[in-house]
């Protein structure tokens, strides 16, 4: 099937699979920051972060693809600051795909890493803080290494998020052959015209093959890593 990939559809492909590891991979850290103060720490305003965490989960595509277009368009608030400052353009670039599918993909990474801060005994970290340790510290050795299925499962799950990401991406960058247009655009673009069914069927196979790798990808390293981390 894959070898039946016409140039163009190869190049759609290419592109979804850059934005969703530059998606998965610039989210991370704020992943995990955030997931460890949504499981850690209690504060005022703690379930107002939860639901704007979430929020990209609920409210349809297109809109949370409209508020990253008046956001960090060239005329928005932010968009215009790197614009004009930096020189970086993120409204109909295939940066801003990325920018989309991750605020799209945040929530499951987060909730995932949560879960699994959640299973680890905070007094673990206390313990460790009254021999010395520091909170970063402790969280770098002690947490983060018992936490390592659910960060991979999150970055994993992410990823096909990612890649499956249609809604927001379209509204926010557009579908320009070659250079907005992921995989998802592509298989939209087919069926827009007389005879695309063909190139339809063939990404959306390729589409399920690759969410059914990464669910299987994810459910294995998780199990591994944690049959790991115990018998240690």
């Amino acid at each position: 099937m894959f070898e039946t990939l016409s140039p163009a559809e190869w190049q759609a492909v290419m592109l979804s699979l850059r934005v969703s590891f530059w998606a998965t991979l610039i989210s991370l850290p704020f992943g995990i920051l955030v997931a460890y103060v949504l499981a850690r720490w209690e504060f005022w305003g703690k379930q107002a972060l939860n639901g704007v965490v979430h929020l990209p989960l609920i409210l349809p595509p297109v809109v949370t693809g409209y508020l990253l277009l008046i956001t960090f368009g060239t005329k928005g608030p932010v968009g215009s600051i790197l614009n004009d400052w930096f020189g970086i353009t993120l409204a109909f670039r295939w940066t801003g795909a990325a920018l989309a599918a991750a605020v799209m993909a945040f929530p499951l990474m987060v909730r995932a890493i949560r879960l699994s801060l959640e299973a680890v005994d905070p007094k673990l970290e206390q313990a460790a803080g009254t021999l010395g340790a520091s909170r970063p510290w402790a969280l770098a050795t002690i947490t983060l290494p018992l936490i390592l299925p659910g960060i991979i499962a999150g970055s994993i799950l992410a990823f096909a998020k990612a890649m499956g990401e249609f809604g927001a991406t379209i509204t926010f960058v557009a579908n320009i052959p070659g250079q907005t247009q992921t995989l998802p655009s592509a298989i939209y673009a087919f069926l827009q015209v007389p005879g695309g069914d063909g190139g339809a069927i063939r990404l959306v196979v390729f589409s399920i093959v690759i969410a059914m790798a990464a669910l299987f990808l994810s459910e294995w390293t998780s199990r591994a890593v944690a049959r790991r981390i115990g018998a240690e």
